[in-house]
């Protein structure tokens, strides 16, 4: 398969789906690798699975810090 065929693939499991925001080819690598994170992965093994020669690219594709928690919006004291 082509990364073209994969993007457009992509795009349609998207709009299938009801996802309106613009993703790609990279979203899907992002979200897979963030779940094996959050799920006790190592970043060794993400590194191995992603095919990537540095775990500073790994850790590109981690999105855990990007979610805020509901603690995190109780800290504000209005």
């Amino acid at each position: 398969m082509t990364q073209p065929d994969a993007y457009r693939m992509v795009q349609r499991r998207a709009r299938a789906a009801g996802i309106e925001t613009k993703i790609g080819n990279h979203s899907l690598r992002a979200t897979g690798i963030t779940d094996y994170l959050k799920n006790n992965g190592t970043l060794e093994h993400a590194q191995t699975m992603a095919n990537h020669s540095s775990p500073r690219t790994t850790k590109l594709y981690d999105r855990r810090s990007d979610e805020i928690t509901l603690d995190e919006y109780e800290k504000v004291g209005i």
